[in-house]
């Protein structure tokens, strides 16, 4: 590899990385902005969010996914289920224990509020062949391995200070 092409691969890696952070907090300001529409707490939406895509999910196994203590769960899951948008039910292996769930009928609430942004994505996509978005769609897909196994390894670290 050239100097010249080692440079250019850096800048192209650095506009990449840029425009990942760029999404995030765009993702953060939207996700904030349909929470509140909602009156959603930006965590509790965070957490209604893993249910909807992952769930039925037992109340450690998403303490666990997002990183808080049980408590703190306990409180948010009580948020949410007061509030409609999931259901607590006895776990199909084990009848001693819960799992959550989201409430369709409540999810199809956001689904209308996600409307545009659903819109905007589709029109996005338009602009790339299927063989682009099998690498897109492969990038996003690293991309989540690679943040999950990096709040991952912050958990395990010992806490400095």
């Amino acid at each position: 590899m050239t100097a010249r092409s080692g440079n250019e691969r850096r800048r192209r890696v650095a506009v990449t990385l840029g425009a990942l952070w760029d999404l995030r907090i765009e993702l953060a300001i939207l996700n904030h902005r349909v929470g509140s529409r909602v009156e959603i707490k930006d965590l509790d939406f965070d957490c209604l969010d893993v249910i909807a895509r992952h769930g039925p999910i037992s109340p450690s196994a998403l303490a666990g996914r997002v990183g808080v203590h049980l408590a703190t769960m306990t409180g948010i899951l009580n948020r949410l289920q007061e509030a409609r948008w999931i259901t607590r039910e006895r776990a199909d292996t084990d009848r001693r224990a819960v799992v959550v769930a989201s409430t369709p009928g409540r999810q199809r609430e956001l689904f209308a509020i996600w409307g545009a942004m659903n819109s905007r994505m589709g029109q996005v996509c338009d602009r790339y062949t299927d063989e682009q978005l099998e690498i897109i769609a492969d990038f996003l897909q690293r991309t989540v391995a690679a943040g999950r196994d990096s709040a991952d390894e912050i958990d395990r670290a010992p806490i400095q200070g």
